[in-house]
């Protein structure tokens, strides 16, 4: 029986509570018998000042990891021709280890707009896509452009009961540039690796 492996991918910039507490969830409760974090590598096309180094962000990663055997910290993508497609790091990926199931792990604002990636129908005719729910800005009209996705490809979602918790990456780097002490909106080994990096400040 082949071993199912949720994929997380993510710029994990940084990574913090809410993250584990999807990853949490997601390999207690559904099928996945382990996650992996795969940590997007920067763009060399662009330079963007909030963006951590690549490597930086791994090793937060596996801060916030520890010695949890459930979860597992990827720098695939970091080896893979940029800019670095999910249908390519897929097809990688089943390649290297063919005794592997993969599963994508993706949150519903991005599952409405996966007709936007490069060869998605590629990608849910293969895989299975586990969602997290998210909460709709208040702004924005509710989308509902996956129910339009062909019945078969529709088989592949997954909808989850997963914890919505509401923390960016993008509040967090805002409030540490300020000053703020954020110790528990991220894991302990990851608030103390970027207090001691400087990270973010």
């Amino acid at each position: 029986m082949q071993s199912k492996i949720g994929l997380y991918f993510g710029s994990f910039n940084p990574i913090h509570i809410g993250h584990m507490a999807i990853a949490n969830y997601l390999v207690e409760y559904t099928p996945l018998k382990q996650i992996w974090f795969v940590v997007s590598p920067q763009n060399p096309l662009k330079t963007k000042k909030s963006l951590l180094n690549e490597h930086h962000r791994l090793a937060l990663v596996r801060e916030a990891i520890g010695d949890d055997h459930r979860f597992v910290a990827s720098d695939f993508e970091f080896h893979l021709p940029r800019p670095s497609y999910t249908v390519t790091t897929l097809a990688y990926l089943s390649e290297k280890y063919p005794a592997k199931e993969f599963a994508l792990i993706m949150g519903e604002d991005n599952l409405k707009s996966i007709h936007k990636w490069k060869n998605y129908e590629q990608i849910l005719s293969n895989y299975d896509c586990y969602i997290y729910p998210r909460i709709e800005s208040p702004e924005q009209a509710p989308a509902e452009a996956y129910t339009t996705l062909p019945e078969n490809l529709l088989l592949r979602i997954k909808p989850t009961k997963a914890p919505i918790i509401e923390i960016s990456s993008t509040q967090i780097r805002q409030g540490l540039s300020e000053g703020k002490d954020l110790r528990h909106f991220l894991p302990p080994g990851v608030a103390r690796a970027i207090d001691q990096g400087g990270y973010y400040k």
